[in-house]
């Protein structure tokens, strides 16, 4: 995961626009808030990116952690939000350390792509410490292994077309085709599962799981699994 840290935490272009981005973390802000079980809940976002509407999440629940792995995305989270009493910005590694038992949700968009399945594993190992009994993980943006990246370009083209980017988004592919992301994915790959493996390897960890019926976010090629912490 480390490579792909360091992508995140520099000067990348997998956003083809400010706009495309925004819209980006508009989309899945939407998306989370519907999952929050009270105004009092508390929520964990790992490794939540820019995050940059958290503040339509934290608006909506008690207290709203965004875990970041990458320094220079995390400093800008810590700037961004610093007036907001709501959210809290933490290293991964602060996890650790975050009481047991002490989450209503926790939410993994766009995340395990970039993880070994052993990092993904000690990930869920870690939600179902900090998540209260009921306590729900939703690991959203699941790729699959027969969707392939012809299936990522049709669905940003559609977002793209429905928030006036469409223009931007064709030349941003143009830059992306020959950009350091793409020569990661190729280099490195990212990880796919199928919808056994995944609720396999949610059961391991103590959660019982189901897939729910949109992905989160803007891709209805990809999938999102809703986990409960059993006992």
């Amino acid at each position: 995961m480390d490579d792909w840290i360091d992508y995140y935490d520099s000067t990348h272009t997998i956003y083809v626009s400010k706009l495309h981005r925004d819209v980006h973390f508009q989309v899945i802000a939407a998306d989370i808030v519907g999952f929050i079980p009270s105004p009092g809940a508390t929520v964990l976002d790992y490794s939540c990116g820019e995050a940059l509407s958290a503040g339509d999440v934290a608006a909506a629940c008690g207290k709203l952690i965004l875990a970041e792995p990458a320094p220079g995305v995390r400093g800008r989270l810590t700037a961004r939000f610093a007036s907001n009493p709501k959210i809290a910005v933490r290293s991964l590694d602060e996890l650790d350390r975050q009481h047991d038992q002490s989450v209503d949700l926790a939410v993994m968009i766009s995340v395990a792509q970039y993880m070994t399945p052993a990092e993904l594993g000690a990930a869920l190992a870690l939600m179902r410490r900090i998540l209260r009994p009921g306590g729900k993980l939703v690991l959203g943006d699941i790729l699959h292994p027969d969707i392939g990246a012809a299936t990522d370009v049709i669905a940003l083209l559609k977002l793209a077309a429905r928030n006036d980017f469409l223009t931007d988004a064709l030349w941003g592919l143009a830059r992306t085709a020959l950009s350091d992301y793409w020569q990661l994915r190729q280099s490195i790959g990212l990880q796919r599962y199928s919808d056994s493996e995944i609720v396999a390897k949610l059961q391991a960890a103590g959660f019982a799981a189901t897939r729910a019926p949109e992905n989160v976010g803007h891709n209805p090629a990809r999938m999102t699994f809703v986990a409960t912490r059993n006992g």
